[in-house]
């Protein structure tokens, strides 16, 4: 430096680079004290099998005596399920874990279990702990993660029309591990709400309502039910078709104001709406009896020829559990044929230019 002077740092600096080699100096040194290799979290399913692998690294000059498998359940205490000596052999002192775990090697350098037939209950910390000489006890730990996929359905609840409103479809998500999400689509005007329960094994159930205020014109209306979680390889999805019960609605369709004495085939038809389908299907007519010419099949009235006696008021009533409702249609039976145009002359009716 010029003039002799030495450089002189600001005491932050200083003290910023003291703690950043002081750091790096505790994470260098973990890294070579941490001798016993594990995963640091597995994950698995119930009715499946996991296997926990450690090693004992970077031993140099040190001495392994045993090796111990340790877990440490969610809520509970921890216990020993598995212990490798060289002299004594192998144990596993947990009733619970009794015939499902077992050593994949027969060494204490890699003593790797694999525990079978997996329980939600198995959900915990895993500590691979070693017993050495001179330095003491060296161990890593596995927290094993247990997931569970869900088990998912979809209903819809057979509603009546009304004014309150009322729930039309469900869907559940059961026994999942973590807790499902529910969504929905819909092609009508409602709601949804969601619950949850737990259970005691850790797993969740998920269900879902789907409400509305029900009308005729809903029914068969599509609603779909969404789920998604972490284990499904793709989003559950079931569309369902709404079910609204309401009495019926009637009218009468086929007069065409063109019946005339004579006419063949003429025909009505009873047109309804109605959920559940109708129980009966009546046709009367206001005068009395339903005239000789009428034919009727269900929801058809059918006049072989029409006479003066089809001049009435047709009634089609139609039934379902719900109640009844009924139409009417005043039929006129004219002389000729509106198709012709007939000019009256004296007594006599004829045709423009004569006959």
């Amino acid at each position: 430096m010029a003039g002799g002077q030495r450089a002189r740092w600001p005491a932050s600096t200083l003290t910023n680079a003291w703690l950043l080699a002081a750091a790096v100096l505790l994470n260098t040194q973990g890294i070579i004290a941490q001798k016993v290799q594990v995963e640091v979290e597995v994950e698995a399913y119930p009715t499946e099998s996991v296997t926990l692998r450690c090693q004992f690294i970077n031993g140099g000059s040190t001495k392994l005596t045993q090796v111990s498998w340790i877990w440490e359940p969610v809520d509970g205490q921890r216990d020993n399920i598995a212990v490798y000596h060289p002299v004594y052999g192998q144990s596993f002192p947990n009733p619970l874990f009794k015939d499902r775990v077992a050593f994949l090697f027969n060494n204490l350098e890699n003593p790797t279990i694999r525990i079978s037939k997996l329980r939600m209950s198995d959900a915990g910390r895993y500590t691979c702990e070693y017993a050495t000489y001179p330095t003491g006890n060296e161990q890593g730990t596995t927290n094993l993660v247990m997931l569970a996929k869900p088990k998912n359905s979809a209903d819809v609840v057979t509603v009546q029309a009304g004014t309150k409103s009322v729930v039309v479809a469900q869907c559940v998500a059961a026994d999942s591990k973590p807790a499902a999400t529910i969504n929905w689509i819909s092609s009508v005007r409602g709601n949804y709400s969601t619950s949850t329960t737990s259970g005691p094994d850790g797993t969740v159930t998920v269900r879902s309502e789907y409400r509305l205020v029900p009308t005729a014109e809903d029914n068969n209306k599509e609603v779909t039910c969404m789920v998604d979680q972490r284990t499904q390889e793709r989003q559950w999805t079931k569309s369902l078709r709404l079910s609204v019960e309401f009495p019926p609605s009637v009218s009468i369709a086929g007069y065409d104001q063109n019946w005339y004495v004579g006419r063949s085939n003429a025909e009505l038809v009873c047109v309804f709406n109605a959920n559940p389908p109708p129980t009966a299907i009546t046709w009367k007519s206001a005068s009395g009896p339903l005239p000789d010419s009428v034919v009727v099949e269900n929801d058809r009235l059918s006049i072989r020829k029409v006479d003066d006696a089809v001049n009435t008021t047709f009634i089609c009533e139609v039934k379902n559990k719900h109640g009844a409702n009924s139409h009417h249609i005043n039929v006129f039976v004219n002389v000729h044929n509106k198709g012709d145009v007939w000019i009256e002359e004296g007594h006599q009716l004829s045709r423009p230019g004569g006959l």
